[in-house]
């Protein structure tokens, strides 16, 4: 099954995800701060990791480079998933490994699902073996 991990400090916003993504079928694990979210995404191996931009302790980009710096995580395609619609903010991020910037107000629960799904189709594409 797909794992989304949502890495979000706003109760409120995660439940709201967390609802989406299981309404969606995927199975869905969360973080509340950036420190628990690496201790966490290593044991749950995720398909896909939702990132908040800013978060107590560590903030998303910082987290985003640790997971990218790491062998075990640096594959796992990383949303960042903010309220920050700063041009700066997301061209760092993209920079830093991030595959898209999704600024939360801009779009509805569903959409971001959608375009999770999206980015996640687009990934298992590349899997698929050839034949001999």
């Amino acid at each position: 099954m797909t794992k989304v991990f949502i890495v979000e400090d706003d109760p409120l916003m995660s439940r709201m995800y967390q609802k989406i993504f299981t309404f969606e079928k995927y199975e869905v694990e969360t973080a509340g701060d950036g420190e628990e979210a690496l201790t966490k995404i290593a044991a749950a191996n995720p398909t896909i990791i939702l990132l908040d931009v800013m978060m107590p302790k560590m903030n998303g980009l910082q987290v985003l480079e640790r997971l990218k710096a790491d062998p075990a995580t640096k594959n796992i395609p990383v949303i960042m998933l903010t309220n920050l619609a700063g041009t700066q903010d997301a061209e760092t991020a993209l920079s830093k490994g991030a595959v898209k910037y999704i600024v939360k107000s801009e779009h509805e629960p569903k959409e971001v699902a959608d375009m999770v799904g999206e980015i996640i189709a687009g990934y298992t594409r590349n899997d698929i073996p050839t034949a001999a």
